[in-house]
């Protein structure tokens, strides 16, 4: 049978830098989840995407005793590792801070696809090309798209 969840608690920690302080701490512990536990696991599992940030699912169970689910990161924290920039543009429409191509568009959604709500790599290139509009990172080159 089943365990009954009590709870789901999303976070965006770093890779291999969990610790008990907020706000991994006083989520976990609201729940009564055994934090260390959690770290142990979490670090153990993310070793190698060290310093990078790791959105985690966190399923709470009755009993206490959770699972998690870790996930890609966040496209716009690729694109700023992809153009080395610090932070996306004050004023995105009129500011432009960096630049980035369409084959590294691909090379995001490519590795993000099992996360996004995309069927083909097209719309999630498109997805990904939006939030760097969003940033104010221009896209350069031609568009890989058929214009309808």
């Amino acid at each position: 049978m089943a365990k009954e969840i009590s709870g789901l608690i999303k976070l965006q920690i770093k890779g291999g830098a969990a610790n008990p302080s907020p706000p991994v701490g006083p989520a976990l512990g609201s729940k009564g989840v055994n934090i260390m536990e959690f770290c142990k696991q979490f670090n153990s599992r993310t070793q190698e995407m060290a310093g990078k940030v790791i959105p985690v699912i966190i399923t709470v169970f009755k009993d206490k005793s959770f699972e998690f689910i870790l996930k890609t990161p966040p496209v716009a924290v690729q694109i700023m590792e992809v153009t080395k920039i610090k932070k996306g543009s004050p004023e995105p429409n009129r500011v432009k801070v960096a630049s980035i191509s369409w084959d590294q568009i691909r090379a995001i959604a490519e590795g993000k696809m099992v996360d996004m709500n995309a069927f083909e790599i097209e719309s999630a290139m498109r997805m990904v090309a939006g939030t760097a509009r969003s940033m104010g990172v221009k896209v350069s080159g031609k568009s890989p798209f058929a214009v309808n």
